[in-house]
């Protein structure tokens, strides 16, 4: 039987397309752009409405009225295009698009330092096996075993106030790398015995040329759909950590604080928290549907 074997640009190339035909790929991929482009724009956006993201607008809200904003909407006007903060009227499109910034940032941090961890260590355990698998397996199994969110709470709480969204990530990292871990242990234990990678060990191969040419590019479409799938579960950690308090704090916008901030608001003012909690819910399931797409697309791809 003839074995087909296709390029990295015609794999590419299907992936591609068959994402282009997905409906739910398309919006998904169209709606993370409009974050990812207000994140980077947020200075500029502030700078054409004229409203940074802790500038007060005491003349936006109703003060005889405990500071509910002017209108029936939150405050949403020419001027404000998404509304204000009660009491203090701070503009509520600045501080969506500088949280993008903080929750996008800290995701994709997160996520990189992930990677690189779960690849280096998962690989290390399936390559070599023995002494060292199990030594790696045990870390990842102790770390596995706990609640992972109570940790990061209690941790985050006795640390300084610091440099928060740095702590963030290696907080979020240090409890999510034993699930790519794990899984990139198991694919490099079936791709090490491999023929392709016998045959390297035969003619000489190094253990490096082995590694990094034979066993890394056969797990590339695993890696993209993991990480993909990684990011929108730690923009959601993110914003989970910041409404308990101990993620960003003020005077730095994040969306979880927003939301938390909304919770005393909801009967009189609703689009406070409507606005912020749907920025987060359609962000997070924008990810969720761009990697599952994503992972859907590579499985088609190889099946052909």
């Amino acid at each position: 039987m003839a074995v087909v074997a296709y390029s990295p640009s015609t794999s590419r190339a299907r992936v591609t397309s068959a994402l282009l035909r997905d409906r739910g790929a398309v919006l998904s991929t169209a709606f993370l752009s409009l974050i990812v482009l207000m994140a980077i724009c947020a200075p500029l956006i502030s700078a054409i409405t004229g409203h940074g993201p802790n500038d007060f607008d005491t003349a936006a809200v109703n003060t005889d009225l405990g500071g509910v904003p002017h209108g029936s909407l939150g405050g949403i006007s020419a001027e404000h295009l998404l509304g204000v903060e009660p009491q203090n009227g701070r503009d509520i499109l600045a501080r969506i698009a500088y949280g993008a910034r903080v929750s996008l940032l800290i995701a994709a941090s997160a996520t990189v330092l992930t990677t690189l961890l779960g690849v280096v260590l998962g690989m290390l355990a399936g390559f070599y096996q023995g002494w060292v698998d199990q030594l790696i397996c045990r870390v990842m199994d102790f770390l596995m075993a706990f609640p992972a969110l109570i940790f990061m709470i209690a941790i985050l709480s006795s640390l300084p106030q610091g440099n928060r969204p740095v702590l963030l990530v290696l907080v979020i990292s240090f409890f999510g790398w034993p699930y790519l871990a794990r899984v990139v242990r198991g694919q490099t234990m079936t791709l090490v015995n491999r023929e392709f990678v016998e045959a390297a060990r035969a003619s000489g191969a190094s253990t490096g040329a082995l590694v990094f040419k034979e066993i890394l590019p056969n797990l590339r479409s695993s890696l993209i759909v993991m990480t993909t799938l990684a990011v929108p579960g730690y923009v959601g950690t993110e914003a989970g950590l910041s409404f308990l308090g101990v993620g960003v704090q003020p005077p730095t916008p994040s969306w979880g604080q927003m939301i938390f901030s909304s919770v005393g608001w909801y009967a009189v003012d609703p689009m406070y928290f409507a606005i912020p909690g749907g920025f987060l819910f359609l962000t997070v399931l924008s990810m969720t549907v761009l990697g599952d797409r994503l992972r859907a697309a590579f499985d088609a791809g190889e099946a052909s």
